[in-house]
């Protein structure tokens, strides 16, 4: 009985031992290599860049003071729609020591002048009443006294503008008062009451009371590669994508192309300007960051085949045309002609019908990745 139990643990062994010695040989072939296969087929190849940039109104301005003065009171506020003419602020004069000095000189000039020519103008009514002068002589001292007359009031306009900013004659049209000129969306005030503000001239460029811009006319600006910048031309289609608004796309048309490079972390790029077509009712914000795409070149209709199908070797380029049953299959070398590329597709211009099966990249299977 310990005799035939030795022998069974014998054999079991020897199975075991076999068994293994087969799994480890089986393991250890080679196994056939597989490739994707691909037929090429027509479809539209378009080569694209994306450039990045941001929206902006075509026409912003800057509203500025025409005194000096203080802020006494803002009337609108960023966001609000004005018309060109309405008042954004109101403005306190500070006037200069030395013109307002010179206006009431000028005033007490014209009181003096205004009370002589009224003297002499009734001095010489009364002789004209007695008829000791002649019309004409007359005429002249009434003359004399419409002049100081005005004279009086122009001292004291002049004096009301120094002083207060505004006179009774033009109170209207009072520069004082801030007033939007052109109609649009106010984007930004950036002064406040209390604030002392100064007109622009030639040693500074004055206090901006408010930037206002027309927000119907907006254009995207960005900057493109000196490398793709030859291929566009004005007029061309563009589709703005703006992030902010759940990746919502627009319609634009390239209408500026810098002709000047500007340098950007060591490469050449060249300003473009596109205006954007808005649809109405949606409510665009300065300052969008934005995508445009553009379309640099495309091709229809024509053969197509994936870019790993293709070979390259220097400035050539060929593919292997599966051959033979899927039994037993070869593959034959074959150059072939490319064309456009979008990355993923590439255009075959020569050397490949619709019907030639084409060996593509190898199938990598899980023993292959382990």
């Amino acid at each position: 009985m310990k005799k035939y139990s030795k022998l069974i643990i014998a054999v079991i062994i020897a199975l075991i031992f076999i068994g293994t010695f087969v799994f480890l040989y089986q393991k250890s072939q080679p196994k056939p290599v597989a490739y994707n296969e691909f037929l090429p087929k027509k479809g539209d190849i378009a080569r694209t860049t994306i450039i990045t940039g941001k929206i902006e109104p075509r026409n912003e301005v800057s509203i500025k003071p025409l005194i000096s003065g203080i802020i006494t009171e803002i009337t609108k506020e960023a966001g609000v729609y004005v018309q060109a003419g309405e008042v954004i602020a109101k403005v306190t004069v500070i006037p200069e020591m030395s013109s307002l000095s010179s206006a009431e000189s000028r005033v007490r000039m014209a009181e003096i002048n205004l009370k002589q020519a009224k003297t002499d103008f009734e001095r010489e009514k009364n002789l004209y009443d007695k008829k000791l002068v002649s019309a004409e002589e007359f005429d002249k001292v009434s003359q004399a006294l419409q002049q100081a007359h005005e004279e009086k009031m122009a001292a004291d306009d002049a004096l009301q503008v120094v002083r207060d900013g505004v006179s009774r004659s033009n109170a209207n049209a009072s520069s004082t008062l801030i007033r939007s000129t052109i109609s649009g969306v106010i984007l930004d005030i950036p002064v406040k009451v209390g604030n002392s503000v100064i007109p622009s001239n030639s040693f500074n460029d004055g206090t901006t009371i408010a930037n206002v811009a027309n927000m119907n006319d907006l254009i995207f600006k960005g900057n493109i590669d000196e490398t793709e910048v030859g291929q566009l031309k004005e007029n061309m289609p563009m589709k703005i994508t703006i992030g902010a608004m759940h990746n919502t796309k627009f319609d634009a048309s390239l209408e500026y192309i810098s002709p000047k490079a500007l340098e950007n972390n060591g490469a050449n790029q060249f300003e473009i300007k596109a205006a954007v077509n808005i649809a109405n009712g949606r409510n665009i914000r300065s300052g969008y960051s934005a995508n445009a795409e553009i379309v640099l070149d495309k091709v229809t209709g024509v053969l197509t085949l994936p870019e790993s199908a293709i070979n390259f070797e220097g400035d050539s380029t060929f593919v292997y045309i599966v051959k033979g049953s899927s039994d037993k299959k070869t593959y034959e070398r074959k150059p072939v002609t490319t064309g456009l590329s979008d990355g993923v597709n590439i255009e075959i211009k020569k050397g490949l019908t619709a019907k030639d099966k084409v060996r593509g990249p190898q199938i990598v299977g899980e023993d292959d990745n382990k």
